[in-house]
């Protein structure tokens, strides 16, 4: 801390005191506080901590958690330099713990009054060591995360401990596969350093996992998922004051965006012999004293803040003052295995030095109070039960006198046929009751942590020659826009107005007569919204709901199917049936859903189920996007629609859904979905936070897709509608697209994915009757359907209306100068 000097700590320390935020120079400078300094930078932030334990209810209380550590398997792929846990075969009696030991480790935790099973293994050692493929392919698991949800089952189901997990790096996937079977997860973000994972000599280095920018992507989907997380720092490992502060504040980032992270670990580097950095002095306690004081002063008075107190050589008071307010998990059964050679103290001992600095040490569970009292939004219906069994549900701390016992991990009770299930109808003649959700401040995450992910593009100057060229080609070989080498041609037509877009849209529309010829095609059928219940959070959606808000409503599976045999008698043949991911929704309910239907209409087209609902159908069942699609497809599902896809960027998709499956798993799910003999529509959804080169970019996703599978039926424009969606109301996205973009995105359409996807359909329901007729005559060839109901653009503030006779559907054909034909749901003509 060359450039650190009294003077500049003393203005950070100013600053600090009078409760102004500090920036990354002063909290670099608090790192060096000694002496009377850091005395005084301790009273800062242990009033800190006081301000936030007594916001919450508690105040003077530090928290800890009693559990088992439970070592699945100590293999691992990486290779840090200071780590005794990760070792090798040759070292072992087996690759992983057999089912059975980890249910005694649990058994004898739950007898001695352990309320969490802790654990923790190495990244994926199957991909690095050929021992652990061959004991989880024995006992039929195709990974180690399918071992841990099965474990993480078992102990739930047989002892009634409430799992944490902590398996590494993990995918936005692998969350929402686990996160039913763990009220919590972690892993320590470490440090944001790169180059102690890059270069040669690095703690980190040949450690693919240990990437930090793997590691801050996996605690942003922690968030996306909704998982309470507990991360960290590891201090003293190499990285300079600096970097450890980097770090601070790439948590705050996170925590601020998505609300998720339940605890920050503040833990200081102690060097192990057996090891590369077995010569490295340990990080002073001063430091991280120092450290957890300038953590507390960062991530602020709400935060959990936490010091192993197996690390700390007895400075229990040092570590209060500091700002922690909780001791960590501390086993009265099993050893620390990652630092064997310092046990944990004994509870009552740790009561007693809680005491002695002013503090009542009480229990809580693996998951924080905090997301206990919040509940379905962070918890899994299966294990409600679990955590009420334990929890004290006035604080959601622990009931110290609870004693663990199984419970069966099964599908909460039928929970469909509730709410305002009339809404389909009623949003045309009452509206919604609000503008926004109750947890609108909150569910979200923060909006200015939002709005700093926005990326944004100027149009630049209208370059004329660009402008004609892109027209030329347009003209001689549509597609061809799409070739990366013509991205400048591409780019000047998205941006074209006047005359240059007149005549763009005139291509268009040659091309769409050249295709399909003059009928505007559409189809009779009905949507079906079964449950707007939904706790995503998606920024852009002003149809999910929570369970007790006053729209929210659930569709029993006879309600659906009722409604499936009137659109039928009505002359429909297609239904349309997506919801909100709801977390009561069973299993089962989705192949139930489709069954129901056929059983009732087997003539009906099932049209039914967004990517993200096959994404978590598939995830809640612990089965593979493949089996999830050929259930349903066994079970009836024809068609599947290609919504969910918003713009398929994922720096757009992680501003505007906070929890929506990345582009990637989209991708995933469409691409199989057509391998396995069910096609879909594809669709755009702009005029958000967008702009045009995103929009290239997403034709060339549906264009690549469509040549490897070609699955889709058809592409659909959709108009942003922002009137009561969260993110414009927040004032971070635009008002929709403007009347010149909804005409360049559906002639684009058309001509960038000639040859490739021929039916384009308009959106009568977002457009309107004079931009349906406007975009029938630059490019579109489809109106979509009659939709009987339609819930979601009309809880976002369209005002067309939710349906449209056969009739009202030819009137716009003939305003627009076409006559209309009846299609079926995959294009051919009634």
């Amino acid at each position: 801390m060359a450039d650190v000097t009294e003077a500049s700590i003393r203005r950070a320390l100013k600053r600090a005191t009078d409760g102004k935020a500090i920036d990354a120079g002063e909290a670099t400078a608090l790192l060096a506080a000694e002496g009377p300094f850091l005395d005084d930078l301790l009273a800062v932030a242990g009033g800190v901590r006081d301000a936030g334990l007594r916001e919450a209810g508690r105040p003077g209380v530090v928290t800890y958690s009693k559990k088992v550590f439970i070592p699945l398997t100590r293999l691992c792929r990486d290779r840090c330099h200071y780590c005794t846990f990760a070792t090798v075969p040759h070292r072992l009696p087996a690759a992983f713990l057999e089912r059975d030991e980890v249910l005694a480790i649990a058994r004898e935790g739950a007898a001695q009054g352990c309320k969490e099973a802790l654990f923790t293994l190495g990244d994926r050692p199957e991909e690095r060591w050929p021992a652990a493929r061959q004991w989880l392919d024995e006992r039929g698991y195709d990974s180690t995360l399918d071992y841990v949800r099965a474990c993480a089952i078992a102990v739930l189901e047989e002892t009634g401990l409430l799992p944490h997990l902590n398996p590494g790096v993990l995918s936005w996937a692998d969350l929402q596969r686990l996160k039913p079977v763990a009220p919590s997860m972690g892993m320590m973000l470490e440090t944001t350093a790169t180059r102690l994972w890059s270069e040669p000599g690095g703690p980190h280095y040949g450690s693919p996992d240990k990437e930090p920018a793997v590691r801050l992507r996996v605690l942003d989907d922690a968030g996306r998922v909704g998982v309470p997380f507990t991360t960290g720092i590891l201090i003293g490992i190499g990285e300079t004051p600096a970097e450890r502060v980097d770090a601070i504040f790439a948590m705050r980032r996170t925590a601020r965006e998505y609300g998720h992270i339940q605890e920050v670990i503040i833990q200081n580097f102690r060097a192990k012999p057996d090891t590369a950095m077995r010569g490295m002095p340990d990080a002073e306690l001063r430091e991280l004293a120092a450290t957890v004081a300038v953590a507390r002063i960062i991530l602020g008075p709400r935060a959990r803040i936490q010091a192993p107190p197996n690390l700390i050589a007895g400075e229990y008071s040092l570590l209060l003052r500091a700002g922690i307010d909780d001791w960590g998990g501390v086993s009265p059964v099993t050893p620390d295995h990652v630092n064997p050679e310092r046990p944990w103290p004994q509870i009552e001992a740790l009561r007693e030095q809680s005491r002695q600095a002013g503090f009542e040490l009480r229990e809580r569970l693996t998951i924080y109070p905090e997301y206990v009292r919040r509940g379905e939004s962070w918890l899994d219906p299966r294990l409600a039960a679990h955590v009420a069994a334990l929890a004290d549900p006035a604080t959601g701390l622990a009931r110290e006198e609870a004693r663990p016992a199984g419970l069966p991990w099964q599908e909460p009770d039928d929970a469909y046929a509730s709410g305002r299930t009339d809404l389909f109808a009623t949003i045309d003649t009452e509206g919604r009751t609000g503008d926004r959700r109750g947890d609108f401040d909150s569910v979200y995450g923060d909006w200015d942590e939002v709005a700093a992910h926005i990326t944004t593009e100027a149009a630049g100057p209208r370059i004329e020659s660009e402008v004609l060229a892109g027209l030329k080609l347009a003209a001689e070989n549509p597609a061809a826009l799409l070739d990366p080498a013509h991205e400048d041609k591409a780019m000047a037509l998205f941006n074209a107005d006047g005359s240059a877009l007149d005549e763009l849209v005139r291509l268009a529309d040659d091309l769409r007569r050249d295709v399909n010829g003059d009928d505007v095609t559409y189809v009779v059928n009905r949507n079906i919204n079964f449950t707007n219940v939904c706790y995503v959070g998606c920024r852009f959606c002003a149809f999910a709901q929570r369970e007790q808000d006053a729209d929210a409503y659930r569709l029993s599976v006879e309600q659906v199917a009722d409604r499936a045999e009137e659109a039928w008698k009505d002359g429909a043949t297609e239904v349309c049936m997506q919801g909100g991911i709801d977390p009561k929704m069973p299993i089962t309910a989705y192949a139930d859903l489709v069954r129901a239907v056929k059983r009732r209409v087997p003539g009906m087209h099932v049209h039914a189920f967004s990517p993200m609902e096959i994404v978590t159908g598939a995830a809640k069942a612990g089965v593979s996007v493949r089996e999830w699609l050929t259930e349903l497809h066994d079970a009836g599902l024809d068609t599947i629609p290609g919504t969910a896809a918003e713009i398929l960027d994922d720096d757009v998709r992680w501003v505007l859904t906070k929890g929506k499956l990345p582009a990637s798993a989209w991708i995933d799910v469409v691409t199989t979905a057509h391998q396995v003999g069910i096609r879909s529509s594809s669709t755009m959804m702009y005029g958000h936070v967008d702009h045009p080169r995103q929009w290239l970019g997403h034709f060339r996703v549906l264009a690549g897709i469509q040549d490897v599978t070609g699955g889709f039926t058809e592409f659909v424009g959709l108009p942003f509608i922002h009137t009561n969606a969260p993110i414009y109301l927040a004032g971070i996205a635009r008002p929709g697209p403007t009347w010149r973009e909804n005409r360049v995105v559906h002639a684009m359409a058309r001509i960038l994915l000639h040859g490739r996807i021929g039916n384009i359909q308009c959106s009568w329901v977002k457009l309107g009757d004079e931009g349906t007729i406007a975009m029938l005559n630059g490019g579109c060839n489809d109106l979509g359907g009659t939709l009987m109901e339609e819930t979601i653009s009309r809880m976002a503030g369209s005002e067309h209306g939710s349906a449209r006779t056969v009739a009202q559907l030819k009137e716009l054909a003939a305003a627009a100068g076409r006559p209309a034909a009846e299609r079926t749901t995959g294009y051919g003509r009634r």
